[in-house]
């Protein structure tokens, strides 16, 4: 597990990395003194710890640049600043703590984070193969947002961009399995992207909705409250392994 602090409080930075290594001592941590010594180093950190109050660049732009590279980090909030909490769920933050936390709430919050990077990890790691006629690719399962039907042909709307293909909605079901749900004729959504629902529509954490059918939304609940405890399930497997 990779995980990085970026904090201009060294102080912060030391307990933090103290109380990750008590809970997690195989992890690998990197601590960043400024937002744009973070931004360069420009790896992939399973989860983030990241402060707002910053002189270079607030964390809430870090946090805004972070995303539109599509990186999927596991983003906690670390900050002595309360006013900002609406704006983090715009980054698909997934907690905000504020400053001074205390060891049981940071090792309670951080356990449920590795909990999620592990699925995110699990889900990147699958890849299908497409051809056309000009070329041969591979899409990893985990970057797929969503198909869209195309008459005889689907758009795959991944992370990074949309291709399209000859292929069925039928066979792309078959093909992904029970992480993706047919919500509506013409939409097959990745469920592990969504972030809120409702009857009629579903919101992705890009900000993107798509319909959900009316005789669809019952089966869906059902769905997704399954692919959630399956995940929570999986992670638990994973730590204890």
């Amino acid at each position: 597990m990779k995980v990085a602090i970026c904090d201009e409080e060294k102080e912060s930075n030391v307990r933090l990395n103290r109380l990750i290594h008590k809970q997690e001592p195989d992890c690998e941590v990197w601590c960043f003194d400024s937002s744009r010594h973070f931004l360069k180093e420009r790896q992939h950190f399973d989860i983030l710890l990241l402060d707002i109050q910053m002189e270079e660049m607030r964390g809430m732009e870090v946090a805004k640049v972070l995303r539109t590279r599509n990186e999927d980090t596991v983003l906690i909030f670390v900050t002595a600043l309360k006013g900002y909490v609406s704006e983090a769920f715009d980054v698909s933050a997934f907690h905000y703590l504020l400053k001074p936390v205390s060891e049981e709430k940071f090792c309670k919050v951080f356990e449920d984070a590795c909990r999620e990077a592990r699925r995110l990890e699990c889900l990147r790691g699958e890849q299908l193969f497409f051809r056309t006629k000009t070329r041969s690719f591979t899409v990893r399962k985990g970057d797929i947002l969503y198909i869209e039907s195309r008459k005889r042909k689907v758009e795959i709307h991944t992370l990074q961009e949309e291709i399209t293909v000859y292929a069925t909605m039928k066979g792309m079901e078959e093909q992904l399995g029970e992480s993706f749900y047919r919500c509506h004729r013409g939409y097959l959504v990745n469920m592990a992207y969504i972030v809120e629902y409702g009857e009629g529509m579903l919101r992705l954490h890009n900000g993107e909705t798509i319909y959900v059918a009316r005789e669809k939304y019952p089966g869906f609940v059902k769905a997704y409250t399954k692919f959630l405890e399956g995940c929570v399930g999986a992670a638990i497997a994973v730590s204890r392994t």
